[in-house]
């Protein structure tokens, strides 16, 4: 937090335990209810975020979200073929590494899926989130982006943390989070993917869209969610698995540079299409956080419905449309081999 590391609480103790065990040179372990309870607190924070203005810009712009979500995908499996075939690593570990995500959801996908480097995967998407988080400000508060119009107002929790209260947690709080605990562990019963994050998230925006007011968590609980998260991420990479260290590093920074030139191309396209400024297409469109890119989007005065709706759209869509696709893919391609073989 005080070097003014990109989301401190989630990547500081992930760099810090990385060091720290790979040093000792010894066996550390991370309790997973720990884990779990800092996933729930993060899937509260997402499905609260879905409110009555979110969805309805998503509503009103889902054919184009649908198209510029395929289109970035797309573009992020022809980075991952690329990257795949010049560093020899699996292609189903380059591209959990590339997809845009989040970080603490594809690792934790990657986890759960079979033949993959997890190291390579959180090194990958490590990086590009810290290229996002530090190159797109540079990008729109540069003059390219100068004299976007004022942005309605956007409820955004990533800010109201900052303010909430703990008195204002309660009594709603007690539903919220008997609720979304037990929809972390039906989740996790019924095998649904990263349950723990996306159950909550699921019923929190049910709850609250029937009308059950959400309250703002206060930031202290949000920074203890990243770092249970961060310590268990960090307990994960193992440099000793990362074959082909320097290649690999620098590829993934390709990569990631490539990918934010793709995204900065299709928000030329979405402005063409939608009449939205250039600050409004970017931040929609940018592989990054849906808080950090809300907060930017504050700052610059860009279109904050359209960024969140656009966020929040690519984050559920990944959540729900990835690991099945993945699993019915690399299952037809298994099959293929084995009866080749």
């Amino acid at each position: 937090m005080f070097i003014a590391l990109p989301v401190p609480w989630l990547l500081g103790p992930m760099v810090g335990v990385l060091i720290g065990s790979n040093i000792a040179k010894r066996y550390y372990s991370w309790p997973g209810i720990v884990r779990n309870g800092g996933m729930i607190v993060v899937g509260y924070t997402i499905g609260i975020s879905l409110t009555a203005t979110a969805l309805r810009e998503i509503g009103r712009q889902l054919p184009a979200m649908l198209l510029m979500t395929a289109l970035l995908l797309v573009f992020c499996a022809g980075i991952a073929f690329i990257v795949s075939k010049i560093s020899g690593v699996n292609y189903r570990t380059v591209l959990l590494g590339s997809i845009p995500g989040g970080l603490t959801q594809m690792v934790l996908l990657a986890e759960e899926m079979e033949d993959i480097n997890i190291t390579i995967v959180t090194v990958i998407q490590v990086i590009r989130l810290m290229m996002i988080i530090i190159c797109v400000p540079l990008l729109i508060f540069s003059p390219l982006f100068a004299g976007q119009p004022a942005a309605e107002e956007f409820y955004d929790p990533a800010s109201a943390s900052v303010s909430a209260s703990w008195a204002g947690l309660f009594p709603n709080i007690f539903f919220f989070a008997a609720a979304c605990i037990a929809a972390g562990i039906l989740g996790q019963k019924i095998k649904f993917p990263t349950a723990y994050l996306l159950g909550p998230a699921i019923i929190a925006a049910i709850l609250q869209l029937f009308g059950l007011q959400a309250p703002v968590l206060p930031a202290i609980l949000l920074n203890a969610a990243q770092l249970a998260i961060g310590v268990f991420v960090g307990l994960l990479l193992d440099p000793r698995k990362l074959s082909h260290k320097w290649m690999t590093l620098s590829l993934a920074v390709g990569s990631g540079m490539v990918l934010l030139g793709g995204a900065y191309a299709l928000s030329y396209l979405f402005a063409a299409f939608e009449s939205v400024g250039a600050s409004t297409a970017l931040l929609s469109l940018a592989p990054g956080g849906m808080d950090q890119m809300s907060l930017i989007a504050h700052e610059v005065g860009a279109d904050l419905p359209t960024v969140a709706g656009f966020q929040i759209f690519r984050t559920f869509f990944i959540f729900f449309a990835v690991p099945p696709l993945f699993k019915l893919i690399f299952r037809e391609k298994k099959t293929e081999s084995s009866a080749i073989s």
